[in-house]
């Protein structure tokens, strides 16, 4: 199981910090580095020193780390003109060596966009089916040709298409809760879908709406990956369990049900019932950006005993 740090900067941290967790991430042996797309922090923390934008936080750690992955869980599809998308995510491939990945998603925290000054449309499902199309549709399209797009929400006119990422095909990340369109959507353009804070239970049947989708659009059900993004939580012992929950505002019996959190047997055996269900890849939503000891224990006591190098 390949084993992914998710950081939430829009609660607090500057890119100096995130930079540390990214070459912690890249040192210790884990597989990537990825970051939500908010421009506002959510809950009762201030915040401080303020928001980063997700991909000009990319491009920089594409040329301050070496191996590891990088890429959203999601970027807001309401944040940028997908034509605009293209060519960013593009070129932080090309500034990475062709390690990006692009997490894609409707959007759907209105009160950072009114906070920013960001239009939040009604019909932003409609718009992300256009934007996936578009952004794939530009970085397929051969050198010399170009793209045309007529949707309902965006048009496109002889584009160049240019550039091109440096990997063959940035893969995409599709996720959510959803139980028809989102299934259908990531059947039809995703590489790997994703389902974030879900039980066991909740993960069992949304992989097999979208394993039953991809096979209706006539599409192998493994040719995708199916991952979970969960809170984690790890402790040597009891006492430094309850610490880093506190830390973090949130309770241990929770953490416990709802993410992976105790023990690192503890959060390998639930890794493995994960697993079980057909989770290849788990993102570890770490929330003390300065704990780094943290990710030094889960890389030597939880990820070691994974079976996969780093």
């Amino acid at each position: 199981m390949d084993l992914r740090i998710f950081t939430e900067p829009q609660q607090g941290a500057d890119y100096d910090t995130l930079l540390g967790v990214a070459r912690a991430t890249e040192d210790l042996g884990f597989d990537a580095f990825f970051r939500s797309d908010h421009y506002l922090g959510m809950g009762s923390g201030d915040g401080l020193p303020g928001p980063t934008d997700a991909w000009i936080t990319l491009a920089g750690l594409a040329r301050e780390t070496k191996r590891i992955r990088l890429g959203t869980l999601m970027t807001a599809g309401t944040f940028r003109l997908p034509g605009v998308l293209a060519i960013q995510v593009a070129q932080v491939d090309r500034m990475s060596g062709g390690r990006v990945e692009l997490g894609l998603g409707a959007g759907w925290f209105e009160e950072e966009h009114r906070a920013y000054g960001i239009p939040f449309p009604k019909e932003r499902f409609g718009r992300l089916e256009e934007q996936l199309a578009i952004v794939t549709g530009l970085w397929g399209t051969e050198v010399g040709k170009t793209f045309d797009y007529a949707g309902e929400y965006y048009r496109l006119t002889d584009s160049p298409a240019l550039p091109k990422p440096a990997q063959d095909r940035i893969p995409v990340l599709i996720g959510g809760h959803g139980v028809s369109r989102t299934p259908r959507l990531a059947a039809q353009y995703a590489d790997e879908f994703n389902i974030p804070f879900a039980s066991l239970e909740e993960s069992a049947l949304q992989f097999g709406r979208v394993r039953a989708a991809a096979e209706a659009a006539g599409r192998a059900a493994d040719d995708l990956v199916y991952s979970n993004a969960l809170v984690v939580c790890v402790g040597k012992d009891d006492a430094e369990v309850a610490r880093r929950a506190a830390a973090i505002g949130r309770d241990v019996d929770e953490l416990r049900a709802n993410g992976l959190a105790g023990s690192p047997a503890e959060v390998v055996d639930k890794l493995g019932r994960y697993a079980a269900i057909g989770s290849s890849r788990v993102y570890l939503q770490v929330l003390d950006l300065d704990d780094l000891d943290h990710l030094e224990l889960i890389s030597a006591r939880v990820q070691s005993q994974l079976g996969r190098a780093g």
